[in-house]
């Protein structure tokens, strides 16, 4: 495959890209892991969600 004289500029694109990607994946990965610990200490001091 010949990328002509732009192959360094397509390959930090699709690079940048994927280490936003991962970075999202992780980002929203951690967040959720700890609104779940939020959720289950506040349901531990007794709150309750008003859906259940």
């Amino acid at each position: 495959m010949n990328m002509g004289p732009f192959a360094g500029f397509i390959i930090a694109s699709y690079a940048a890209t994927a280490l936003v990607v991962v970075g999202l994946i992780a980002w929203v990965t951690v967040d959720g892991r700890r609104q779940g610990r939020a959720l289950a200490a506040l349901e531990a001091r007794g709150v309750k969600r008003r859906s259940a």
